[in-house]
């Protein structure tokens, strides 16, 4: 999305300045109704069929930005209806979290099979005898396949020596691992919020802007300009965010100039995750649980708990590193106000789950991050730094990049264990999330530690994020490299942590 769905980030990151604009001004929220004007201005539209609509879908972004929920397109609102309830200086958000913005989406066709211009009428006429179910005949100008009956098994796209049939698929719902996406009445994709794991894939591939999440920049910026003690927990997946030039340091020390008393890595509560999980794993498998899943991506838990409840007992009962980065902040002063920055939508959701929520205050995106450097005109390369951070180790560091996890915790376990033989398996997106558990359902993964992640790639991917997986996950790896600690057991940060494992 990053690299090709520009217009779309710009849109964006102009909706979440305009916002924090908004909140560090202290400006009318009545600006609100003009702000679409200032993101698209003019008369003639660039996106979409009119202007008019173009600013429709930015209000709703707008919207979200704020907390609010979307509108119906058949109900009148103002833009700033209900603002009062969202007015405040905690955390405003309630479900559901994932949005489609109506006025914004295409109503694009659902997965079909279609016979191109590069059909042949070849006399072998493959894809007719392999259809299962009759769907296919011969037209005047090539074959034909008939929706009605056609099952979708894909068997007449791979028979054909021409490449003359395709898949069209809409976007948002392939992308979706858990079929939370349907259609509406009129065509429209509508969110199964019962089956919705909030990974935010959906946002991340609709190529007309349609769906997006709510935020929490103007409530975070309101407890800032409060007085109220702020502490920011970045995710591991912060470095390469801000420009490739940009170290580790700058990107903290410009996060205290937005008003924030100070900056943790939760590489360490990586390594607290990394340490807890290796003991659990050489503790209970195989005397207790066949296998055992990893804790740190909500998306995937949750799946699990929808899709594989008999298995929800089998992921570690270990906390996130956001979790136990907040208790790290906490415990050092209890008037912390923690804010979590990441690169993902499904822990805005965890930080509202009972077992996190009174250590979690907030948590908002990198993407929406450099929405609050843009309102205040802060350039994080420009800033001058001297020393390093020194959270995390190398090990913590590396679990944004698929894999990362489960190898953090098999070296960790080997080390504490030397006899045993840890044997581990990963997976990212959650549609191959799922064929890993049907495989782990069959008994082919006993003994296993099963590491999932909702993104493909890992958190490095996640849609809050700024900058292209591939330099991210060079930078990381450089970054580690840097580490004075390689794994948790070397790293004096958490020693006093420890004994709460």
């Amino acid at each position: 999305m990053k690299e090709t769905y520009g217009t779309l980030v710009d849109i964006r990151r102009k909706v979440f300045a305009e916002v924090a604009r908004i909140a560090y001004n202290d400006i009318d929220i009545s600006a609100l109704e003009e702000s679409s004007y200032k993101i698209v201005p003019g008369e003639v539209a660039r996106y979409r069929s009119d202007i008019f609509r173009e600013r429709a879908v930015v209000d709703e972004r707008l919207r979200l930005a704020m907390g609010l929920d979307v509108r119906k397109i058949g109900v009148f609102k103002n833009v700033t209806d209900g603002f009062d309830k969202v007015d405040i200086d905690t955390n405003a958000y309630e479900k559901p979290l994932i949005n489609v913005i109506k006025f914004g989406c295409e109503a694009c066709p659902t997965k079909a099979y279609y016979t191109t211009d590069n059909c042949r009428k070849c006399l072998a006429h493959p894809c007719i005898n392999v259809c299962p179910v009759n769907a296919i005949s011969m037209g005047k100008d090539r074959t034909i396949i008939d929706k009605d009956k056609c099952v979708k098994c894909g068997r007449c796209q791979d028979a054909c020596p021409y490449s003359a049939i395709v898949k069209y698929e809409r976007p948002c719902a392939a992308a979706c691992g858990v079929n939370a996406i349907d259609s509406d009445e009129y065509g429209r994709a509508e969110i199964d919020q019962d089956k919705c794991v909030a990974c935010g894939r959906c946002i991340a591939e609709c190529p007309f802007g349609a769906i997006s999440d709510k935020t929490q920049i103007f409530q975070l910026i309101k407890a800032i300009k409060s007085g109220k003690k702020v502490y920011g927990a970045i995710a591991p997946s912060y470095i390469g965010q801000f420009g490739a030039n940009t170290s580790a340091k700058q990107i903290i020390e410009a996060i205290k100039l937005l008003g924030f008393e100070d900056v943790v890595e939760v590489a360490l509560g990586a390594d607290l995750t990394t340490l807890h999980e290796a003991k659990e794993y050489l503790e209970r498998v195989p005397e207790d649980i066949p296998f055992m899943g990893t804790s740190c991506c909500f998306s995937w838990t949750l799946m699990i708990k929808n899709e594989f409840p008999e298995f929800f007992d089998q992921v570690s009962d270990s906390g996130s590193p956001m979790r136990y980065t907040a208790n790290h902040i906490k415990a050092k002063d209890p008037d912390a106000v923690v804010v979590f920055i990441g690169p993902c939508t499904s822990k805005k959701l965890e930080a509202i789950d009972t077992k996190v929520k009174s250590d979690v205050d907030f948590v908002i995106t990198f993407e929406e991050l450099m929405g609050m450097f843009v309102a205040k005109n802060i350039e994080p390369s420009e800033i001058k730094v001297e020393e390093k951070v020194e959270d995390g180790s190398a090990l913590g560091r590396g679990y944004p990049i698929a894999g990362g996890v489960a190898e953090s915790v098999k070296v960790v376990a080997e080390k504490i264990a030397p006899d045993r033989d840890i044997h581990i398996q990963g997976a990212h997106t959650l549609s191959e999330c799922m064929k890993m558990l049907k495989i782990a359902k069959a008994g082919k993964l006993d003994g296993y530690l099963l590491e999932g992640m909702a993104c493909p790639g890992g958190c490095i991917a996640g849609v809050g994020t700024i900058a292209s997986v591939n330099r991210v996950k060079k930078q990381i790896e450089k970054f580690k490299k840097e580490s004075i600690y390689q794994t948790p057991l070397e790293n004096v940060n958490i020693e006093k942590e420890r004994e709460n494992i």
